[in-house]
């Protein structure tokens, strides 16, 4: 039996990067996987790949931040097959800049993002879990909720809200004596777009640095060095999984040592 045999998964932020890892591998694990992410194309190209090897994928375009696209989702989800199992909250963006290049601007579209989205997905996922008591809600975090950074300042923020969410989501779920639980992931660098986007913006935004220099910086915070999707797919599985089923309200850190300093 593979670990998360027939679980209806929704995976957002799913065209690349860390979502696109976790939806790969619940596909491969036996789960039937909605690939969702603002880029339709996208999303339907790695769904189109995943049902090429012979596994269960759905692509669907939505914006996060949009409840009415929560809404179509999760109904259609329900519609096609049902219930839900488990929902990653994966989608998210990340504004390199201090306090002073901050505008109101980033900081609500951060917010809007990685804050509001999961608190939606929370919402609505939970609820179409309630149809059958059981679930895994899985918040994909950072280290950067945990030790703060002044060139992230919306990032850091946001990524702190939803640690916390993660945490009151649980408690509400048990204490209504389900068993959907909810925890939450916090990657260290990851070879990711997302991330060789921030290193050109730093690199661009500040004279005389390479990213051969900044790479080097960076890797002296990550001892285990940069990680890839795989790796946190690989704890995102174990928490869909019933292997998990006695954890909730955790945080499960995968980030090459990071925080050991």
């Amino acid at each position: 039996m593979k670990r998360i045999q027939d679980k209806v998964c929704i995976v957002t932020g799913a065209a690349r990067g860390i979502g696109k890892g976790c939806a790969e591998r619940f596909a491969v694990e036996g789960g039937i996987v909605f690939v969702c992410d603002r880029d339709g194309d996208g999303a339907t190209a790695v769904a189109g790949a995943i049902a090429q090897s012979g596994n269960r994928a759905e692509a669907r375009r939505m914006d996060v931040s949009i409840e009415d696209d929560w809404i179509r989702l999760i109904e259609g989800v329900l519609e096609a097959h049902g219930r839900l199992d488990v929902l990653v909250n994966n989608a998210g963006i990340q504004f390199s800049k201090t306090l002073a290049e901050t505008t109101l601007e980033d900081w609500r579209r951060a917010m809007a993002v990685n804050a509001d989205g999961a608190f939606l997905g929370c919402k609505h996922g939970v609820a179409a879990m309630k149809r059958h008591g059981t679930g895994s809600i899985i918040n994909m975090s950072s280290t950067y909720a945990m030790v703060a950074d002044e060139l992230n300042i919306a990032y850091c923020a946001s990524k702190a809200a939803m640690r916390h969410l993660t945490k009151a989501v649980a408690l509400a779920c048990a204490r209504e004596g389900t068993r959907i639980r909810a925890n939450s992931i916090h990657p260290g660098i990851i070879t990711t777009p997302l991330i060789e986007h921030e290193m050109s913006e730093i690199v661009r935004k500040t004279p005389g640095l390479t990213r051969e220099n900044l790479r080097t910086d960076w890797l002296r915070l990550f001892p285990l060095g940069f990680g890839e999707p795989a790796d946190i797919a690989a704890g995102a599985l174990f928490l869909a999984s019933d292997e998990s089923k006695y954890m909730t309200g955790s945080e499960l850190v995968m980030d090459g040592g990071h925080l050991t300093h």
